[in-house]
């Protein structure tokens, strides 16, 4: 199936890195105009175009998504990718870092969503796409905090879709496994045994090894695309399998 986005608008946040970037590549490649925002957007090359926003912040987020509809003549796509990790059971992390991640993870897809609705709402083919996580639907060790924002933003994703569908605004949700990107990298290098640490997140995964961020970056263009247009409030899992199958250990011969 060919994805074609020609003669439509997109706009990515935490488009200049990992799964953002590689998302606005590819809607770009599939003919869409599209813009990022992000903390710094010197990352994206063109033909993308950058605004720097934090989504923490209304007042930067109305202001970017205002200037990018304006270069881009509308937003008929907004990918809510933008988004922080933590690590810990719910003893490790502080009050303050609790609401800085829910924050960023939640409340960022809220700003971004809200300022972005009137363009939306004059689109033809208007989609949302939410970056969720295999962490809101499975129990991840050392990652409560984490968990509970993603959770939080299927349950928003839903809620979304439901609010909309009858604008003609379909909201959908990627619930990707562990993915091969900078954070999990940092994450790899601070472990005891990084090899072993790695072998261990390969491993969870039935397909055996991490997502790569073009495997997500896929999903979100087809949920993005008009090829989805009857597809609403659904959370597509790109986790190598690791939500629903349950296979018995290999055997050692």
């Amino acid at each position: 199936m060919t994805i074609d986005l020609d003669g439509l608008t997109a706009l990515v946040t935490g488009g200049a890195s990992g799964i953002g970037l590689a998302t606005a590549r590819l809607l770009a490649g599939r003919g869409a105009q599209v813009a990022v925002i992000d903390l710094d957007p010197s990352g994206a090359p063109a033909p993308l175009r950058g605004f720097t926003a934090d989504v923490a912040d209304d007042a930067s987020v109305r202001a970017a998504v205002e200037a990018a509809a304006k270069a881009l003549g509308g937003i008929d796509i907004l990918v809510n990718n933008a988004g922080i990790g933590a690590a810990g059971t719910v003893e490790d992390n502080p009050d303050e870092q609790w609401h800085r991640v829910l924050d960023v993870n939640v409340l960022g897809i809220v700003r971004t969503t809200r300022a972005a609705l009137p363009h939306l709402r004059r689109s033809a083919c208007a989609s949302v796409v939410n970056t969720c996580s295999i962490a809101a639907t499975a129990g991840l060790p050392q990652r409560a905090l984490y968990s509970a924002s993603k959770g939080a933003v299927l349950s928003l994703t839903l809620a979304m879709a439901a609010d909309h569908v009858r604008e003609g605004i379909r909201v959908n949700c990627v619930n990707p496994g562990t993915v091969d990107t900078p954070w999990v990298g940092r994450l790899l290098d601070a472990a005891p045994d990084p090899a072993a640490e790695r072998a261990a997140l390969n491993a969870r995964q039935p397909h055996g090894r991490l997502v790569n961020a073009q495997e997500v970056a896929t999903a979100i263009a087809y949920l993005a695309s008009p090829a989805a247009g009857s597809t609403t409030g659904t959370a597509l899992a790109v986790d190598g399998g690791m939500a629903g199958l349950r296979l018995r250990p290999e055997s050692k011969q």
